[in-house]
């Protein structure tokens, strides 16, 4: 029997179901195991039903399959009692319960394919909803409506996809109140422990939705009534540990999340940049707005989360405990200093007067320091901070700069490992600033050949040092480039047998399998784009190209239409592609393959030039081409277009 027995000898119950505060029907129960009931709801009134929110995919039979529908009960759960509707076939479309014995709904349940994905709650029992939650094949959201409005206040519950989902519909219709329980609030901030300029950033970059929805759209071609969510898209997300950012706990963010969206032309999808997400609880919340990207520009902008704290690693390191009020001003300075760099196109006399005040507050730790090890952390952070200025392209005057602090602390202590960080540090600066001012060909060529005099001199003095490993594989790469294959072997081989457990090493390990790789069977496999597995064995029988390359080379963009012609002109006789895309986000791919109507499949594992099939083969340039025989044999590792045409040309002539 559907209802258990009462222990009282009767007791009648008014089981009232309502929609949208109007009663459906009545009912009795007794302490016997018959049932007394008054009318029960029609199908046409249950039905009638709707959620509460409008985004909710359910099964809606047509009016016309109503008289084979049924009402089902009332049924008992535990102690709650009500409802179900069933449909032509059986299954569940819509279960209304009665939890706390008030006579009165207050879970509405909503079904496809005889699932629930779906139920709006009135969990204070006053007759209005106030909860929504998603089941199954319809998310995992859990929304909060504390005012009963209809309107989601905060989600409980919410994954970084549903995230983008529901982002994209509020550029969409310009709905603010959707977007505004999932941008991230000075409470979640408090709770994360994230303060300071870093909060303040986050709460600006949030402020205004309305204002700023408005303004994404203005002149976009893209969001439009018609378009609508297709997938999110990005690469995994990154566990910040909380000893990095001095927060009580781990933090957990998304880096540039995209959301593909269709508008119109499904051969031609669109992107939406929702930025950075960040993990609160149970809920994945936004740091910045939703924003279409509109033509070519598929620039990424790193997240103020990571990037920051990134920053604050590189460039601040704390102070040591008990240390001096004057210490702790230093770092303070050299904290905002770092926190407020000069803007991009900030003129070259802005840029040297930051830099000098970074050197300032670096010189003056220094003379603070307590202790050796003290003095050579400062001192090796100034360096860096100077052969990265040098760098971008802003500071000429660095490399005088780190030519005098290796002057001195050779002087001082000539066989430290100081000395040989010093060392480095202004060769990749003098090189840096001498390609640079080279203007043809002949200049550059003259800069590269004497950085490779400055490696060997460098590591005849230096062999111990902690740049060894990385000047080692610069000197071998060099040489690989310059076409001087024996001599790159054999550095590369002394990368692997004297720094065996370095980063250099695994490098220098993979391009050694990739320089051997002729004659020998390919073994590749990937995650790919599209989901799953690829693995090249099922390729076996048809000549075959792999491709690996990225989204912002345009060396790859120049080779992409003459790899696309042979595709199409030898595909029938047995020629396949396969791409292994090095972006380090996933999210511009697949527009640029459609963009471009590439067809051929693709490997994409997270990392760029770090992933997991990049370091394999030691992939150090882009485009880099393999072409495999149907035997599984690499024919040549390192082919160009012309290479791969004559190839062509000469195995499938005969097909």
């Amino acid at each position: 029997m559907w209802i258990k027995k009462r222990p009282s000898p009767r007791i009648t119950l008014t089981r009232r179901l309502f929609m949208t505060a109007a009663l459906l029907s009545a009912l009795l129960f007794t302490s016997t195991n018959a049932i007394m009931a008054a009318e029960p709801p029609t199908v046409e009134q249950a039905l009638a039903v709707k959620p509460h929110q409008s985004d909710v995919d359910c099964d809606i039979p047509e009016p016309k399959m109503y008289e084979q529908c049924k009402i089902v009960g009332p049924i008992q759960d535990g102690k709650a009692t009500g409802w179900i509707v069933t449909g032509p076939a059986g299954q569940t479309l819509r279960r209304f319960m009665d939890t706390n014995g008030d006579d009165l709904v207050d879970q509405f349940s909503f079904y496809k394919n005889g699932l629930e994905v779906y139920r709006d709650i009135d969990s204070n029992f006053n007759k209005k909803k106030d909860q929504a939650r998603w089941f199954n094949t319809g998310g995992m959201r859990w929304g909060i409506d504390s005012n009963e409005d209809g309107k989601i206040d905060v989600w409980k519950q919410i994954s970084a996809e549903e995230v983008s989902r529901i982002a994209v519909r509020a550029l969409v219709t310009q709905e603010a109140a959707l977007l505004t329980p999932l941008l991230v609030t000075k409470a979640d901030l408090k709770h994360l422990g994230i303060k300071g300029p870093l909060e303040a950033k986050l709460l600006a970059a949030v402020a205004d939705p309305a204002r700023k929805l408005k303004q994404a759209v203005a002149n976009s071609k893209m969001i439009q009534p018609r378009t609508t969510w297709l997938r999110f898209d990005a690469s995994p997300p990154a566990a910040i540990p909380a000893d990095m950012n001095k927060t009580p706990g781990e933090l957990y963010v998304y880096e540039n999340v995209m959301a593909i969206v269709d508008y119109g032309n499904p051969m031609t999808p669109g992107l939406v940049n929702i930025g950075e997400l960040i993990r609160v609880e149970d809920a994945w919340k936004m740091t910045a707005l939703p924003v279409p990207i509109e033509g070519n520009t598929t620039e990424l902008v790193p997240g103020l989360v990571q990037n920051a704290t990134l920053q604050d690693v590189a460039a601040t390191p704390a102070a040591p405990a008990n240390v001096s009020q004057k210490v702790q001003d230093l770092v303070g300075q050299l904290t905002k200093l770092m926190e407020n760099p000069p803007a991009a196109n900030a003129s070259k006399a802005v840029y040297e007067k930051y830099q000098k005040e970074v050197e300032a507050v670096h010189f003056g730790l220094i003379g603070e320091a307590r202790t050796d090890d003290e003095r050579v952390q400062w001192t090796r952070q100034l360096l860096d901070a100077l052969v990265a200025a040098v760098q971008s392209g802003r500071y000429q005057a660095g490399v005088a700069r780190l030519k005098q602090l290796e002057i001195d602390i050779v002087k001082k202590s000539p066989k430290s490992a100081l000395a040989g960080v010093a060392r480095y540090r202004l060769m990749v600066a003098e090189f840096a600033a001498a390609m640079q001012e080279a203007t043809n060909n002949e200049a550059r060529q003259k800069v590269h050949d004497g950085w490779l005099t400055d490696l060997e001199d460098f590591l005849d003095n230096y062999p111990k040092a902690d740049d060894a490993p990385d000047a080692t594989l610069q000197l071998a790469m060099a040489l690989e480039f310059g076409g001087k294959l024996d001599k790159a072997h054999k550095w590369y081989e002394k990368i692997v047998k004297e720094y065996g457990e370095t980063p250099a090493a695994a490098r220098a390990k993979g391009i050694l399998t990739r320089l051997d790789l002729d004659g020998k069977t390919l073994v590749l496999t990937g995650s790919s784009l599209d989901g799953g597995n690829i693995d090249v064995k099922q390729f076996r029988g048809k000549l075959l190209c792999i491709f690996f390359w990225d989204t912002t080379s345009n060396l790859c963009l120049e080779d992409l239409p003459l790899l696309k012609a042979l595709y199409e002109e030898h595909h029938a006789q047995g020629f396949e592609i396969v791409g292994v895309n090095l972006d380090a986000a996933k999210a511009a791919v697949a527009p640029y393959l459609t963009k471009h109507t590439v067809k051929w499949p693709q490997i994409h594992e997270s990392g760029g030039l770090e992933s997991g099939p990049a370091k394999e083969f030691g992939i150090i340039s882009l485009p880099t081409m393999f072409v495999v025989d149907g035997e599984g044999k690499v024919v040549n590792r390192s082919a160009t277009i012309a290479d791969l045409k004559s190839t062509l040309a000469e195995k499938l002539a005969k097909k």
